[in-house]
């Protein structure tokens, strides 16, 4: 029995008087007149501890603007994007509506039932975060892959900013490969401007030093002067950025009808690299990336007129019978000498304004470099020495 009972009843019951229970006891003679007048009006019910909580909370959330935080995390949910604390709290920004702190928004949610505890989840904080201090400091690129309706395989290309995550670009294709690399790089570059590194697995289409030699991606970036780097293999925590926006882009596209087409399929990425880059906040930044792409000064490598005034460009070929390819520039057609041994190979190359350097995209072999000279048909290739008619002699 509880001490408020007991007093009131050694008074109703024993004939004490209020004063002799307040000193038996050990309480104020106002408390025991209080329990009494409880006593008088409710019973004993009404004499047991009552809360010291407020009647009312001035700092309480207002009912509309929880009913709007949970419409939000619904909506975004249903739509593959990020919803979490930060995100909604950006969206109530953006439509002028009173923002509560993150740490309310998600004892909303959870109240809401709309979150999953998991404590023993490690935190985010306890992450070492490696980001590149400007944009354009550092490029990230990986593929990864997507099925089409009828479960054809459709492997998408990605180039991503490290410092703002801003999407640089996103294609889809039945097979990523050497060129593909190439030509959405330079397009970047179009766009963007120069990086000055990139970062990426160790993939083929990336580098060749496995193979002890360069692709042509690693010569691009050679004569362009931009830092190439490589994760350790068996690491891909070093390119975590990508792989985390992976996530990102696979949760968006189920929630997405399924494209029957890769035309259909690049249609739904054009759609989601607007919504990634301008219509959802970033939270490693608390911004979009276009915006954290935009309001900071962008890294640029040193700069060289000769490379930065050139134009390159890509083309796949197949060196003939002869070991030799040609190559159509300002209306006329060039030979270049690549060599009998490598006839009929599949070549890529990449050409700017003064050379031709051919690759065998299959190995990262490098074939051969030709120096452009308009007034000559004829383009040797440098790596070898120039070679002699059967039976001729040296003069």
């Amino acid at each position: 029995m509880s001490k408020p009972r007991v007093i009131v009843l050694s008074i109703v019951e024993q004939g004490l008087t209020p004063g002799e229970a307040a000193s038996k006891f050990g309480v104020s003679r106002q408390w025991v007149h209080q329990l009494l007048h409880r006593y008088r009006d409710g019973g004993l019910d009404a004499v047991e501890p009552r809360s010291h909580r407020p009647r009312a909370n001035p700092r309480q959330t207002p009912p509309q603007l929880v009913d709007q935080i949970i419409a939000l995390r619904q909506t975004l949910t249903s739509q593959g994007l990020d919803a979490g604390p930060l995100t909604i709290a950006w969206h109530l920004r953006q439509q002028n509506l009173p923002v509560p702190s993150t740490s309310t928004i998600r004892r909303i949610l959870t109240q809401a039932h709309l979150v999953t505890p998991a404590p023993k989840k490690r935190p985010r904080s306890s992450y070492r975060r490696f980001q590149a201090a400007q944009p354009n400091e550092c490029w990230q690129s990986d593929f990864t892959h997507w099925a089409l309706a009828d479960g054809t395989d459709i492997e998408i290309l990605n180039w991503l900013d490290d410092h703002s995550r801003y999407l640089l670009s996103i294609t889809a294709f039945t097979h990523v490969t050497s060129p593909h690399v190439l030509t959405t790089f330079l397009h970047a570059i179009v766009e963007n401007g120069y990086p000055v590194s990139t970062l990426t697995d160790n993939g083929l289409v990336y580098t060749a030093r496995f193979r002890h030699g360069r692709n042509a991606f690693e010569y691009l970036l050679a004569d362009l002067g931009i830092t190439q780097k490589n994760g350790h293999p068996g690491h891909p925590q070093t390119q975590g950025k990508i792989e985390r926006f992976h996530q990102t882009l696979k949760r968006w596209l189920t929630q997405q009808p399924h494209a029957a087409t890769i035309t259909a399929l690049q249609h739904q990425l054009d759609i989601f690299r607007r919504l990634y880059n301008h219509d959802r906040v970033h939270r490693a930044h608390g911004q979009t990336p276009a915006a954290a792409y935009a309001d900071t000064l962008k890294a640029t490598r040193p700069h060289n007129p000769a490379i930065d005034n050139a134009h390159y460009r890509v083309r796949i070929d197949v060196i003939d019978r002869f070991g030799k390819l040609t190559l159509r520039r300002a209306g006329r057609l060039h030979h270049l000498g690549v060599g009998i041994a490598h006839a009929n190979t599949p070549i890529l190359m990449l050409v700017d304004d003064h050379t031709v350097n051919v690759i065998n995209p299959a190995t990262g072999q490098h074939l051969g470099n030709h120096t452009i000279d308009p007034d000559h048909n004829y383009w040797r290739n440098n790596t070898k020495n120039p070679g002699r008619w059967p039976g001729s002699t040296p003069s």
